[in-house]
């Protein structure tokens, strides 16, 4: 019996794997869901297999809808690379990248890079989506997004984890009389304790790895005064100068108002404050073309960096 596999049904059955819906996978393929339902319904009579499961409002894969799962994705993908190959060759590399990343990178380093990467590939899209590191994490888990750029590790057995670059945390405070050490000083931990604390939101990178060191040093939260929890950095340094709280912030979003004195920053004794962005994406789905060159691209350009 010979078998013949649609592209484009094996396309609709990826997506409703990934986002484990119907309705999801019509809205990002912009087909109707009657039409997805179709192609997974023929593909399923063409092979002579149940591929998903459709009980209740859980939907998985049976053994045999695994099974193509992977060679799917791999057929997808070799189109997609000989397509992008082909249009490398000629000089027209193009497309659209969805960027989904943490507020630090999205910032303070992604800038730099996309803009050397548009230089290089003009006719390349891109759309930049703002989500602290457990919501880049989690539309990646959930299909939403291809890969993504985090100050944290979340583990999962399904994601990789790529470091780019280096980075760390420093107590943050205004520029006056109360912070008379120079800058970078170790201050001890109790200063943390005495006054008040702006906190990040809660699944940032920042916050996960603060909380980290205060259980290691035995500091219970609860007895910070936290004043606020705030999600965007430059929300947080205009409070810092408004002398609303200190509070802990990336050596790289505070590069500027250093030069310019309007911030103080310190180490904290016996924290560990150092720490890694990674781009991240999941192990069971090869990137497309696009986003394996732009990966490649970060990757050289941060090698480059650090020459």
């Amino acid at each position: 019996m010979v078998i013949k596999l649609d592209l484009r049904q094996l396309e609709t059955f990826v997506e409703v794997s990934n986002l484990k819906s119907f309705s999801k996978a019509a809205k990002k393929l912009y087909i109707a869901q009657p039409t997805v339902t179709s192609h997974v319904q023929n593909l399923e009579k063409e092979l002579g297999t149940i591929l998903i499961n459709r009980s209740g409002k859980n939907m998985t894969l049976t053994e045999a809808g695994d099974l193509l799962y992977k060679y799917a994705i791999n057929i997808i993908n070799t189109c997609e690379m000989a397509k992008f190959q082909l249009a490398s060759y000629k000089g027209e590399v193009q497309g659209h990248l969805n960027i989904s990343s943490s507020s630090i990178p999205r910032k303070y380093i992604l800038p730099n890079i996309l803009k050397e990467f548009t230089l290089k590939y003009p006719n390349v899209t891109f759309s930049l989506i703002n989500k602290d590191s457990k919501g880049v994490v989690k539309s990646i888990l959930n299909g939403d997004s291809d890969f993504g750029i985090v100050g944290a590790k979340y583990p999962s057995k399904n994601l990789n984890y790529i470091e780019i670059i280096e980075d760390k945390l420093l107590l943050t405070t205004p520029n006056n009389s109360k912070f008379p050490q120079k800058n970078y000083s170790y201050l001890d931990k109790d200063v943390i304790l005495k006054e008040k604390i702006i906190f990040r939101e809660d699944g940032s990178g920042t916050r996960k790895l603060l909380e980290r060191e205060l259980e290691k040093n035995n500091i219970n939260k609860e007895l910070l005064n936290i004043v606020a929890y705030i999600e965007d950095t430059e929300t947080i340094k205009k409070l810092i100068f408004l002398k609303v709280g200190i509070s802990f912030l990336s050596q790289r979003a505070i590069l500027e108002e250093l030069n310019t004195e309007k911030f103080k920053v310190f180490n904290i004794k016996d924290f560990n404050l150092n720490r890694k962005f990674y781009f991240t994406y999941h192990k069971n789905r090869q990137l497309s073309p696009l986003s394996e060159t732009f990966k490649n691209f970060i990757l050289e350009y941060i090698k480059n960096q650090a020459v």
